[in-house]
């Protein structure tokens, strides 16, 4: 009987360290690797949150300025600096301007979008035959530089229409689709204060303020300044090279 109980108290006291053994494994492991890399990855998502982001664009609304595939560059300090991981703005220094390309949460689900800014608070928005009229003015359209065409498919050449629109202090591609169902006219609407008016550049394949109204100055993410990586998701997601790290100016 002493030498039964010897062993199991001896049992006994190798659990109890061996337990002890591994909390202090556990705790060493938590204080030198696990926090530092879960502060590392707060720090780095909250960076994103206020600071810089990207937008993955699935969809041809914004066809050519931006293809299905890109994945643009959003710098989110453009017009404001928000509270990360959310939508609550600390100081505003800037606002966006007609022809700005934003990313922003859409007012009729909550989707982030990537369109252009064709109205400002108190402006008139209407659109004839596909002209779109800026406060009682028709917009000019002009021809547009094959240059800017050279990542389009030739499928969406051959059934797309392209113009270059003269925005206020803004030149940029459009594309109109005629073989399509496309709302070509509307309005005329006052865009309200605080609000801002915003289209695709593919303005038959888009569904935009036209349909869901003016977005909200707050619920603005930040401006779309360049493509950062392209997959051509027709070919096998192969990579368009030419359009990594390339700009979204007009």
């Amino acid at each position: 009987m002493p030498q039964a109980f010897e062993q199991s108290w001896l049992h006994r006291v190798k659990s109890v360290m061996n337990a002890a053994t591994l909390r202090a494994r556990a705790r060493h492991w938590w204080v030198k690797e696990i926090r530092p890399l879960l502060v590392l990855a707060l720090v780095l998502f909250a960076i994103r949150s206020s600071l810089a982001d990207w937008n993955d664009v699935p969809t041809g609304s914004m066809k050519p300025t931006i293809l299905e595939g890109d994945r643009v560059y959003v710098n989110k300090l453009a017009y404001d600096l928000k509270v990360p991981f959310t939508t609550w703005h600390i100081v505003e220094w800037s606002n966006p301007r007609r022809g700005d390309i934003v990313v922003f949460y859409s007012p009729y689900d909550g989707q982030r979008l990537v369109k252009r800014v064709v109205g400002l608070p108190g402006d008139k928005i209407e659109l004839r035959n596909e002209v779109l009229i800026l406060n009682g003015q028709p917009i000019m359209y002009g021809p547009i530089a094959d240059k800017l065409l050279h990542d389009v498919s030739a499928d969406d050449r051959k059934s797309h229409l392209f113009a270059t629109e003269q925005l206020p202090g803004q030149t940029h591609a459009v594309a109109a689709w005629p073989g399509v169902r496309a709302l070509r006219d509307f309005g005329p609407v006052e865009v309200p204060e605080g609000h801002y008016f915003m289209m695709g550049d593919n303005r038959d394949d888009s569904f935009d303020s036209r349909y869901w109204g003016a977005v909200d100055r707050k619920k603005i993410v930040g401006r779309a300044t360049a493509v950062v990586m392209s997959t051509d998701r027709k070919h096998y997601w192969l990579p368009r090279w030419q359009r990594f790290f390339s700009s979204l100016k007009g």
